[in-house]
């Protein structure tokens, strides 16, 4: 199984963790990860650890997440995410949509670490002289 899931004890935390590719071929196991629980989940986290590779239906499904969750009052963190899933997260703008970690430990003591563009960001020297 590609996507996995664990709801907490009291139901008001959902984790989906993906493993390998996420593309258009887990589109059905993502959405049923959320779907299938009986009420939404007051915070819903999503681990990237393992995933090797994202496109831009991976990108789609996790809009349909947040849409399904509350849209700009949900509470969608991503975490665990490899240098090359950041630079797509980053260059699709998710930052501004979503609360992205550089790990899960980060989002359980509550330390609030987002990760931060760095000096000389990838968007800036896709399109220099643009701001």
């Amino acid at each position: 199984m590609s996507v996995v899931t664990e709801v907490s004890h009291d139901g008001q935390k959902l984790t989906i963790s993906i493993k390998g590719r996420f593309d258009f071929g887990r589109h059905q196991e993502f959405r049923e990860s959320y779907e299938r629980l009986n009420t939404i989940p007051a915070s819903i986290v999503v681990d990237l650890k393992e995933v090797n590779y994202l496109d831009s239906s991976a990108l789609g499904m996790l809009l349909l997440l947040r849409d399904y969750a509350g849209g700009e009052d949900s509470d969608i963190r991503i975490v665990n995410s490899n240098s090359d899933v950041k630079k797509i997260l980053a260059i699709s703008n998710f930052d501004k949509l979503f609360d992205i970690y550089p790990k899960e430990d980060t989002v359980k003591n509550g330390s609030g670490e987002k990760d931060k563009p760095q000096a000389g960001h990838l968007q800036d020297k896709l399109h220099p002289g643009k701001a």
